[in-house]
């Protein structure tokens, strides 16, 4: 009565593996990110449309290389 220990007959729980507790661990951190992303969006999917599109573009144009040199510059005379 009153005592903080176990009752001699209980064993302590048994702890997880170290690797599945891991791999709960990462469900749950990525499961918080995609709500903490999606939140106040309303159509999430277009909006992951939108982002990997402009990702692509940048993409392409980081791999073109600077623009040609006869393009359209201004020069102040």
């Amino acid at each position: 009565m009153g005592l903080c220990f176990p009752c001699p007959g209980d064993s302590a729980p048994p702890t997880p593996d170290p690797a599945e507790k891991r791999a709960k661990l990462a469900e749950a951190a990525e499961r918080r990110q995609k709500e903490a992303a999606s939140r106040g969006i309303l159509d999430v999917q277009s909006v992951e449309e939108k982002r990997k599109k402009k990702e692509k573009i940048e993409k392409q144009i980081a791999t073109s290389g600077p623009p040609p040199a006869g393009g359209l510059r201004w020069t102040v005379s």
